[in-house]
C-alpha cells in the first residue's frame, strides 16, 4: 500500500527564531476566528472531567472534534455554515483548549464517553459528527461504541490507531512525536510550545502561509496553559492501547455502517484518507481537497465546508 504523501515529504524550510519574531509583533489576544453571536459557551460535567463547548442553532445535532495543535476554535467557518440547519455542538477535547485540565483518560474510548455524556447533557440523542487529526480517534471510538447515536462520520486526514496499515504508519521518521512524551520532554517544550508547534503547522501544510499567523499565535498561547502539552503528550501516549481497543471491537463487532465521508488533503493523505478508512467502515465516501496539506480548516477552509456541508445535507443511505 502506498503511503500518504503526508509520510514522505521532506521537512519545509522554518526557522524558530522567524517564527518567534512573528509572535512577539501578532496580537496574542487574536484568535482565528469568531462563532456566530448566537453561539455559547457551556462548561459540561462529564465521565470524571469538564468539558468546555460551544453550541449553537436548531436542528439536527452535529458535533465537531478538533486535533491535535488546533482547538475547537478550528471549526469557525464550518460552524457559522451548519448553524444555518443544525444544533452545532463544538467541544473542547478532554484537557486541551478551555477543558478542564486533566492527567488521564486519554484513551480514545474512554474520550469518546466524554462525547457521549456532553451529547447527554445537550440532549442530543443522536448527533452527525465531524472529526480531524486526534479527533478521527475520538469520533471512531465514538460511532464504533454508540452506533445507534452516529448518523454520519466525517473523518479528516488522520488514521485511526489498529485500523488499516497503521502499523506500517508508524515507521515513518516524520511521526516520531508520536513517541514524543514524558516529563522530561514536557520540561524541554515549556516555554517553547510555539517552535515546538510550527514545526507540525509547517511541516504538515501543502503552503504554510496559509496557516494564518493569528491562528499560530492563539493556538500556541492555549496549548501553553498548564497542563496542556501534557494532555497533548498523553493523547499520543494511549495511542498503543487505542490500536488494541480498536482491534479487539473491529474483530468483535465489525466494521461501521453508517454512512462515511473520507477527507484527504491534497499534499497530505489524499485518496488514501480513502482507503484507510474502508478498513474500518463499510459505507465510505471519497473527497481530496487539493492545495491543502493536513490542516484542512486552515489551508482551504472553503473548499473543506463545501464538502463537509454536502454531505451532510445529502439523504442518508443508511
Amino acid at each position: 500500500m502506498t503511503l500518504p504523501r503526508l509520510l514522505q515529504r521532506t521537512a519545509l524550510a522554518a526557522t524558530a527564531l522567524t517564527a518567534l519574531a512573528s509572535a512577539a509583533v501578532a496580537d496574542a489576544t487574536e484568535a482565528p476566528g469568531q462563532f456566530p453571536s448566537s453561539f455559547r459557551t457551556q462548561e459540561i460535567p462529564t465521565n470524571g472531567t469538564t468539558i468546555h463547548v460551544r453550541v449553537g442553532g436548531t436542528g439536527p445535532a452535529v458535533v465537531l472534534l478538533h486535533g491535535y495543535g488546533d482547538t475547537g476554535d478550528m471549526w469557525v467557518p464550518l460552524a457559522a455554515k451548519l448553524v444555518t440547519n443544525h444544533t452545532v455542538i463544538v467541544p473542547d477535547l478532554r484537557g486541551l483548549g478551555l477543558s478542564a485540565r486533566a492527567d488521564k483518560g486519554f484513551e480514545k474510548a474512554n474520550q469518546a464517553e466524554d462525547i457521549a455524556g456532553v451529547m447527554d447533557a445537550l440532549g442530543a440523542r443522536t448527533a452527525e459528527v465531524v472529526a480531524h487529526d486526534i479527533g478521527n480517534m475520538v469520533a471512531y471510538a465514538l460511532a464504533a461504541r454508540h452506533s445507534d447515536r452516529v448518523t454520519k462520520l466525517v473523518l479528516m486526514d488522520a488514521p485511526v490507531p489498529g485500523i488499516g496499515p497503521w502499523e506500517e504508519i508508524l515507521k515513518n521518521p516524520l511521526l516520531w512525536h508520536f513517541r514524543f512524551g514524558g516529563p522530561d520532554m514536557e520540561r524541554l517544550v515549556e516555554g517553547r510550545e510555539r517552535i515546538y508547534l510550527d514545526r507540525f503547522w509547517n511541516e504538515f501544510s501543502a503552503n504554510p502561509k496559509n496557516f494564518p499567523e493569528a491562528a499560530r499565535v492563539h493556538y500556541a498561547q492555549l496549548y501553553a496553559g498548564p497542563g496542556r502539552m501534557h494532555a497533548g503528550f498523553s493523547q499520543f501516549a494511549a495511542f498503543d492501547q487505542d490500536a488494541i481497543d480498536n482491534r479487539a471491537w473491529l474483530a468483535a463487532h465489525g466494521k461501521l455502517t453508517m454512512p462515511v465521508l473520507a477527507i484527504g488533503g491534497g499534499a497530505s493523505f489524499g485518496a488514501t484518507m480513502a482507503t484507510v478508512t474502508r478498513a474500518g467502515a463499510d459505507n465510505v465516501q471519497e473527497k481530496v481537497i487539493d492545495g491543502s496539506g493536513h490542516w484542512l480548516m486552515e489551508e482551504q477552509p472553503t473548499a473543506t465546508v463545501a464538502a463537509i456541508d454536502a454531505f451532510l445535507n445529502a439523504p442518508s443511505s443508511r
